[in-house]
């Protein structure tokens, strides 16, 4: 599309899991300060395509990433390239909230300090908290245990720990999955307001969530050979209405999936 302005890129981007290929020949362009949703049935590799892009495959053994993936066009598998380096500027929030079993505070502020930051931690973790939404939830209780908090401001508390060691893209595997219908109506808020300063890629089974939040949207689906492939890519706007690929509609219609 003539009109993004990529932040990563994927060219000829191909993952296997021992000799397995699992996800095969993807060139994707992601967009600069926009949602880009990737969609498709379990098992197609969207979690494996979007942990690629902050190096999280590098943590399991097995699995090799041939092909490039382009952060503002320097190569993220580039032999120069530090991963822990590249996880900060691309932070993610998972499935599951999953706070550390310290306070509300420490929390947040843990990348900062293990990232060696020495500005005003106080304002640091308050700013950090209110990018996520919770400031005001939890402004009175920054030292009581995260665990105490329900499902839905962990996982934005979790947000909040990706946004203090300020990345510039967030990667997010199915954040709402685990959360209740009011609990995820305010992620999706949040990503709205959150895509103004950052550049987010989410991983959904919800169609309904893709089309809402998305500006843009990437479909996978399997081959035969069990190998996830980019069937289309298009404005969310587009891929939801008009698909160009018969698979896309059959897909998000809900005719195989």
């Amino acid at each position: 599309m003539q009109d993004l302005d990529p932040i990563l890129q994927t060219r000829g981007l191909n993952v296997y899991y021992d000799t397995k290929r699992v996800v095969t020949d993807v060139n994707l362009d992601v967009a600069r300060n926009r949602i880009t949703a990737i969609i498709g049935p379990s098992g197609c590799g969207k979690s494996t395509l979007l942990r690629c892009f902050n190096r999280m495959n590098d943590l399991i053994p097995s699995a090799r990433v041939e092909g490039q993936v382009l952060f503002d066009g320097r190569d993220l598998y580039g032999a120069d390239v530090d991963p822990t380096e590249i996880r900060y500027l691309i932070g993610m929030v998972f499935q599951r909230p999953n706070p550390f079993p310290k306070t509300i505070y420490d929390n947040v502020a843990f990348g900062p300090r293990i990232n060696g930051f020495n500005g005003d931690m106080p304002e640091m973790v308050e700013r950090s908290l209110r990018r996520a939404a919770l400031w005001d939830e939890v402004k009175d209780r920054l030292k009581s245990s995260a665990l105490s908090l329900s499902g839905g401001q962990q996982q934005r508390l979790c947000i909040a720990r990706a946004l203090a060691v300020e990345p510039r893209v967030i990667l997010m595997d199915e954040p709402c999955s685990a959360l209740d219908p009011i609990a995820t109506l305010a992620i999706e808020e949040l990503m709205r307001e959150l895509s103004e300063e950052y550049s987010i890629i989410i991983v959904t089974h919800n169609m309904q969530q893709a089309a809402r939040v998305s500006h843009y949207t990437a479909f996978l689906m399997l081959e035969e050979s069990r190998v996830g492939f980019l069937v289309e890519f298009g404005e969310s706007r587009q891929i939801f209405t008009n698909p160009e690929d018969e698979r896309t509609e059959a897909y998000i219609t809900g005719r195989f999936g």
